[in-house]
């Protein structure tokens, strides 16, 4: 199922796939407690965010989807990482559809660069999966990302918990190209 990851682009954001290059920045963002504020509490380790990096080479290698960089078209400026994958979450019910994910830097915060990027990647993924599903799980406390999930067209199925907190399932259907 390998695939070449595609370039996508918007007015303002490239999204391109992971490179070795991108290590050092995406580990910046990974052990920033912003961002993990709400995903797990714990800044990642160095190991943690390289494995992440082969996580993400993994899943377009495997099931031909997965993370791509998020960067600002004109500076270039690295901005976080958007992307769809099948963690095999122990979470019930099962989330059964491949899981959109976003990070970015806090910095940039704020901006719209979440939303943009996601829908850049919902574009891509409703091609590929016309008739498909995608889901998301937010902490209910995160309401900056439940925002840009609802504004992406993200709804809320179910209140469950995952690895011992609460956790709010949302799903979406695939729109027309």
């Amino acid at each position: 199922m390998s695939i070449a990851p595609p370039l996508l682009t918007t007015s303002r954001l490239t999204l391109r796939p992971h490179t070795r290059d991108d290590f050092l920045e995406s580990y910046a963002m990974w052990s920033d407690p912003e961002v993990i504020r709400y995903i797990g509490g714990k800044p990642f380790t160095r190991e943690e965010v390289w494995a992440r990096l082969l996580r993400y080479a993994g899943h377009w290698a495997m099931l031909g989807y997965g993370y791509w960089v998020v960067r600002e078209k004109e500076s270039g400026r690295f901005l976080g990482e958007v992307g769809f994958a099948d963690y095999h979450r122990e979470i019930e019910p099962s989330l059964l559809a491949p899981e959109v994910g976003w990070a970015l830097d806090p910095a940039m915060h704020g901006r719209g660069y979440a939303t943009e990027a996601v829908r850049a990647a919902l574009e891509w993924a409703d091609q590929q999966w016309p008739d498909g599903e995608t889901a998301c799980i937010v902490a209910p406390e995160n309401l900056p990302s439940l925002r840009v999930a609802h504004k992406c067209g993200y709804r809320e199925q179910l209140r469950t918990t995952y690895k011992g907190k609460p956790t709010i399932v949302l799903r979406r259907q695939a729109h027309a190209v």
